[in-house]
């Protein structure tokens, strides 16, 4: 989900009954045994990667590769992050203590180099460029390796909507590359999803990320929608075959959603947002602004990770809490 720069803008221009009914791809290909005499090879995105031994330096890009590194006890491992989007929640305080950023935004592959990792572990692929981190081949052939979120890619190997199968797919790939077990993870936030029931009020929802002229907002394949889904909201940009996607509010005010997800970020607060919304003629008479029928949601809640489960139980807990639970 793009994020406005400040000078690489232009560069970063973008289980139970409730698995069943969310659309799956194939997990992405893995082979080899999670021991320390094997190699891991897997097809990601574009690219094969082969790991003979566990990584022991990672430099972590994003918000959600860093806490799924977290997630699995590999704090340890990571010496370095960037392009971090909000603070690392409280129950990984001990391990986030020592993280050390190398940018607020994409890093230069010198600065990336200078660390001496052996994995680069992105939640963008568009990280894997000449003028940012380097290339995946190009970091290939230097000896460090690379991994992309299997939700993250677009060359090829994204799912055509993510499903929380997917998600659990990446926990469990990782996991084989450190050949540690995801097993009590996955057991965690299979059961905090199974408490998660679906709303059945037929209510809609505006996913609002970022923007005023023209928004963007959550569309019909990614985190947003698998979220919207899960907690029993229809999205109305759910027709819109992206991730993320702009929306006018022509279309968005013709379809006067009940509920606006709001994302909360330090470059585009929810309360701007909901400033913006109540100043705005066009937009002051939405239902939902009239009524203050708004849930806030951070950031790194709002991409496929460790965070996705969370975000599905706080929209439940919040709907409950505007009375319409």
């Amino acid at each position: 989900m793009p994020r406005p720069l400040v000078t690489l803008a232009a560069a970063v221009a973008t289980v139970g009954l409730l698995l069943t009914g969310c659309a799956s791809a194939t997990p992405p290909a893995t082979s080899g045994s999670p021991t320390a005499d094997k190699p891991v090879v897997i097809q990601n995105c574009d690219t094969k990667v082969t790991f003979t031994k566990a990584p022991e330096r990672v430099v972590s890009i994003k918000s959600t590769s860093t806490e799924i590194l977290l997630a699995l006890g590999l704090g340890d491992r990571i010496v370095g992050t960037a392009f971090q989007d909000g603070p690392v929640p409280p129950r990984w305080k001990a391990q986030s203590a020592s993280l050390h950023s190398i940018s607020d935004f994409m890093p230069s592959e010198e600065a990336l180099l200078a660390l001496e990792p052996d994995l680069v572990y992105s939640g963008w692929e568009s990280a894997f460029t000449a003028d940012q981190a380097g290339t995946r081949a190009e970091l290939a052939s230097l000896g460090v390796n690379s991994y992309v979120q299997p939700a993250a890619c677009r060359t090829t190997g994204a799912p055509a909507e993510l499903s929380f199968t997917d998600i659990f797919a990446e926990f469990d790939q990782v996991a084989r590359i450190f050949r540690v077990s995801d097993t009590k993870l996955i057991a965690q936030q299979k059961a905090e999803l199974a408490s998660v029931k679906t709303n059945t009020k037929g209510l809609t929802a505006l996913w609002y990320s970022s923007g005023s002229s023209t928004p963007y907002v959550g569309a019909g394949t990614g985190a947003p929608e698998l979220v919207l889904k899960t907690v029993g909201l229809r999205n109305i940009a759910a027709d819109v075959h992206e991730t993320w996607s702009s929306l006018g509010w022509e279309s968005i005010i013709a379809d006067d959603p009940d509920v606006i997800i709001l994302i909360d970020a330090s470059w585009s607060t929810a309360a701007k947002k909901i400033a913006y919304l109540e100043s705005n003629p066009a937009t002051a008479n939405l239902s939902a602004v009239k009524a203050h029928r708004f849930i806030t949601l951070p950031f790194p809640a709002s991409e496929a990770g460790v965070r996705t489960v969370d975000a599905a139980v706080s929209v439940q807990k919040q709907l409950k809490a505007l009375g319409l639970g």
